[in-house]
């Protein structure tokens, strides 16, 4: 971090974007964020920072969220060191070698230097043009569409990204890359690379932004957007409220409950921004214990949670992770699942350099569909379903169906540390 911080310190003195307190303000900036934005930011664009640094500031305003900036940038595909001189001058590269040439540094690179992935694909489209001046042009011209960046910044909380990145499909746009970063004081920083609008100026995608960000608030999307309906959208918790308890809807089910001195935390295994998860036991089964962070508890996070709890009771299939119970008593809330014993199929995918031998491949994909058709039937839909999400034991593969915390923790790491 201090290292890059001096480094951008020194580009915006040279500015002359000096101003008093400036550089503490700027070291301040930094020790909010994750080390991987200082990581990850492109120090050579030292005045990005200064907008991430001005969105963070704008959303502490409830009437400026979401912050966000729009800008267009560009992508140059990275030179392909084996590409030899007669390769080069070949009629179609000398096209696209001048059509590159024009269109050069129209616009500033994305702010975030981890942007190989882009490079590779531009280089990809380059190699693949076609053999003629006429295709070959028209290939470099589709290379070089319109790209934006589009910067948000907000109060943090559950499904945020979900939810920006739905917004955005909304307009028609297609996300090349994106960066999320939270800070230590509740807020985030999230930085989208799309491609998909039709015109470089900026103009009319903000004004189009704006529409649909007026749309979510109109429909208060931003603050209890699920992916289903159920009676805990209608729920009314009061903020401050001195309840000794999260409501949550009856339905007649079976008793769901826990007592908190029955369960038995042994040790921490994740920590993400909202909670911490444990492994622990309850009545001698080795269970998962998920405990929201209390100086993170607001309305919205109550409301997540019991719409978490509402479902989650619902759920039961040998191929879901089993849920056990809730603690909805404050200050402690928490959410206790079965433990899985093996771990994740992503960790076991790179213990054994990514490979499954066919018969246990057919057994993962026969359990995950089975899983995936029982959350189906019920009108669940999972939006996040990846190797980290599918957890397996003796018995088989469980797939993890747990949203609140999916969105701010590594889970691929949660059920088999100890």
């Amino acid at each position: 971090k201090l290292e890059v911080y001096t480094e951008v310190l020194a580009r915006l003195h040279a500015a002359e974007e000096r101003a008093p307190g400036f550089d503490d303000d700027l070291w301040s900036h930094f020790n909010r964020l994750p080390a991987r934005y200082a990581m990850d930011v492109n120090v050579e664009r030292a005045e990005d920072v200064l907008t991430h640094k001005r969105l963070l500031e704008l959303a502490k305003d409830p009437a400026q969220r979401p912050a966000f900036a729009v800008r267009a940038v560009q992508v140059s595909p990275i030179v392909d060191g084996n590409q030899t001189d007669a390769d080069s001058h070949t009629a179609g590269e000398e096209v696209a070698s001048r059509l590159l040439n024009r269109q050069q540094s129209i616009h500033p690179p994305p702010a975030f230097g981890s942007s190989t992935n882009l490079e590779a694909l531009a280089l990809e489209a380059s190699k693949s043009q076609g053999q003629d001046q006429d295709s070959t042009s028209d290939n470099v011209r589709s290379l070089y569409r319109p790209m934006h960046e589009i910067t948000f910044s907000t109060i943090d909380k559950p499904k945020l990204l979900s939810e920006l990145t739905c917004l955005l499909g909304e307009i028609g746009l297609n996300i090349q890359e994106a960066h999320a970063f939270s800070t230590n004081d509740g807020y985030s920083l999230d930085v989208f690379v799309v491609v998909g609008w039709h015109a470089e100026e900026t103009e009319d995608l903000i004004e189009e932004l704006k529409k649909e960000i007026n749309k979510i608030e109109e429909t208060q999307a931003w603050s209890t957007s699920h992916s289903w309906s159920s009676p805990v959208e209608n729920m009314q918790i009061v903020e401050n409220s001195t309840a000794d308890h999260v409501a949550i809807p009856t339905d007649g089910a079976s008793e769901w409950e826990i007592d908190i001195k029955l369960l038995n935390f042994g040790n921490k295994v994740a920590s993400g921004s909202y909670g911490d998860l444990y492994r622990g036991t309850y009545c001698s089964q080795d269970v998962a214990i998920k405990v929201l962070k209390p100086e993170r508890v607001n309305v919205d996070m109550q409301r997540e949670f019991a719409q978490e709890v509402y479902i989650m009771r619902k759920v039961r299939h040998k191929n879901v992770v089993q849920f056990i119970g809730a603690c909805t008593k404050p200050p402690r809330l928490c959410i206790v699942t079965e433990f899985m014993s093996g771990g994740s199929v992503y960790d076991y995918l790179h213990k054994h350099k990514g490979i499954f031998k066919l018969p246990a491949l057919v057994g993962v994909a026969m359990d995950v569909s089975k899983g995936m058709s029982y959350l189906h039937q019920n009108n669940i839909i999972h939006r996040d379903l990846k190797t980290a999400n599918l957890l397996m034991d003796e018995n088989g593969v469980s797939i993890v169906f747990f949203q609140l915390f999916m969105m701010h923790a590594s889970l691929e790491i949660m059920f088999h540390k100890s």
